[in-house]
């Protein structure tokens, strides 16, 4: 399981997350318990019971403190050899449509906006697996077609080595951030989600 702690800073709202909740997060970190009752077990680990677990889960969700929690899939070890991060130049007022068309599509497994930078215009970002480079452009292929970006500015970087594929660590086992953090650690939530992330 991967999971994404929200960070962006917003001036009125802040959120609490207390020691329970730090315990919760850093046993989630390293992903769900491969057993038939996965929040029992988390649950036991941090001194709580299966539904006090999902009942959290569902305030921190709610408070944007927990953005996202969702399976990593180590895609080279199912046969997906081949990679790439095509990263496009859309207009702002169009990149939430496209955004959404790109992330329609099951080969796409990740798409986000990010901002320009002087020496870097492209603003929306998509991964795309496939099994061989030429799967991975002929969806390319495809979606380009289907979402009418042949005439967007592009470039397909595909990854050329793994050095590590796993979700965010935040929290020690303590659900401690670091050894000199303090006691009452407060999260910022996130003022709005990023586009199809």
């Amino acid at each position: 399981m991967d999971l994404t702690i929200a960070n962006g800073i917003t001036a009125t709202s802040r959120v609490t997350v207390d020691e329970t909740d730090r315990r919760l997060l850093a046993a989630l970190q390293a992903g769900l318990p491969p057993v038939a009752r996965p929040y029992e077990e988390i649950g036991r680990r941090v001194g709580l019971s299966s539904a006090e677990v999902l009942a959290r889960l569902a305030k921190l969700k709610q408070s944007r403190v927990l953005s996202r929690f969702g399976v990593v899939v180590r895609h080279h070890e199912l046969g997906y050899g081949a990679n790439a991060m095509v990263v496009w130049n859309v207009a702002d007022e169009q990149v939430g449509d496209l955004g959404r068309c790109l992330a329609g599509f099951d080969f796409i497994t990740l798409c986000y906006r990010r901002p320009r930078h002087a020496d870097w215009p492209y603003n929306l970002y998509c991964m795309i697996h496939g099994k061989s480079r030429d799967e991975v452009l002929g969806n390319l292929e495809w979606l380009m077609n289907h979402c009418g970006l042949q005439n967007l500015a592009h470039e397909v970087l595909f990854s050329r080595r793994r050095f590590k594929q796993r979700g965010a660590v935040y929290f020690d086992a303590q659900g401690s951030t670091n050894a000199g953090a303090a006691k009452d650690v407060r999260l910022e939530p996130a003022s709005k989600p990023a586009t199809g992330a």
